[in-house]
């Protein structure tokens, strides 16, 4: 079975994709499986699991992806502001 599980993000200067390994991949169908066993006590196949996986990384992956690279940007903004504390001041 082939699953897409690969994310196109826009960074503005053009789109960027961002892939799983098939181990990743697995990994992630094994939890989603797990996950309607558990918690609504549904057996899916690997087959469901991986049309879902598609879903939510086409559909979700991006905007927890651009969610990241916005608190990366603002908690090393913030870091970078401290640098400027650090400068001396002349007398």
């Amino acid at each position: 079975m082939c699953y897409n599980s690969l994310i196109k993000i826009d960074r503005g200067d053009g789109m960027k994709d961002v892939q799983f390994s098939k181990e990743r991949n697995q990994e992630l169908m094994e939890n989603i499986k797990k996950f309607f066993l558990n918690e609504r006590g549904e057996e899916i196949s690997s087959f469901q699991a991986g049309i879902l996986l598609d879903f939510i990384i086409e559909n979700i992956g991006p905007i927890i992806y651009n969610q990241a690279l916005a608190d990366a940007h603002a908690l090393m903004s913030e870091r970078l502001e401290d640098i400027y504390g650090l400068e001396k001041r002349q007398k």
